[in-house]
């Protein structure tokens, strides 16, 4: 379990320091930096997040939120990656515990099924105390990553 999110994970790289006000403005900002594939622009990528999020907020509680596309844009699963977003300054998004949030999984999958499956395994990933903690201190990648192996 912990070897595949890891993966996805070191793909879509940690991003620290991101500034928004709230979740459009972080996305416009995160978009512009996330490395992608060819045939999807920022632009492509900052649209998917924004309408996801206006249906319903990504946020899941605990600081974090878990933005995503509502279909998949990634057209292959070796592309397909999690982006680790520390925000600059916490940001409220409705949160089930009103915490607001601070730190983002950027979910960019291939299908449905890869994109629950991820979804599964970062939840099991965000009920451990150690990494809730590692987040929360905004921890360096590697330190992250080694928990995350450790699960």
């Amino acid at each position: 379990m912990a070897l595949r999110v890891t993966e996805l994970i070191q793909k879509g790289g940690f991003f620290f320091d991101v500034e928004g006000n709230n979740p459009k403005d972080v996305y416009k900002n995160v978009t512009k930096l996330i490395d992608l594939p060819d045939y999807i622009t920022p632009e492509t990528l900052y649209a998917g997040l924004s309408e996801r999020e206006d249906l319903m907020s990504t946020a899941v509680g605990n600081g974090v939120a878990l933005p995503h596309c509502r279909m998949p844009v990634m057209k292959n699963s070796s592309e397909e990656k999690v982006c680790v977003v520390f925000l600059k300054n916490p940001i409220q998004m409705s949160a089930p515990d009103t915490i607001p949030v601070s730190t983002m999984f950027i979910i960019l999958s291939q299908n449905q099924k890869d994109h629950l499956a991820i979804l599964s395994q970062l939840f099991e990933l965000l009920k451990n105390d150690e990494i809730k903690t590692l987040l929360n201190q905004h921890a360096p990648n590697e330190q992250l990553l080694e928990a995350i192996k450790k699960i």
